[in-house]
């Protein structure tokens, strides 16, 4: 379990599709929000990626509940490093 949470924390394309999500939050915030968005956009990710997997079989319940620990976790240091950059411009 350890394994498959630290592959999903390292993988690229979540990583990169979490910094997506922040950014197009971001330019949207006034006319959609800030919560609503980002809980539907870690669930989308979260399920979308272990469900176009071949190779995840039984364990796709383990897969998307990992995956949305992991992209949660990765969007919140996202927001996190933009809060920084923010507060140091």
């Amino acid at each position: 379990m350890i394994e498959i949470l630290l592959a999903q924390m390292t993988d690229p394309f979540r990583i990169a599709l979490a910094v997506g999500l922040v950014l197009t939050m971001i330019r949207t915030r006034s006319a959609t929000g800030t919560a609503l968005p980002l809980a539907a956009g870690i669930l989308f990710i979260a399920v979308i990626i272990p469900t176009t997997l071949q190779s995840v079989g039984a364990g796709l319940v383990w897969h998307i509940g990992l995956g949305l620990v992991s992209t949660t976790v990765i969007v919140a240091i996202v927001l996190a490093i933009r809060e920084a950059v923010l507060r140091f411009r």
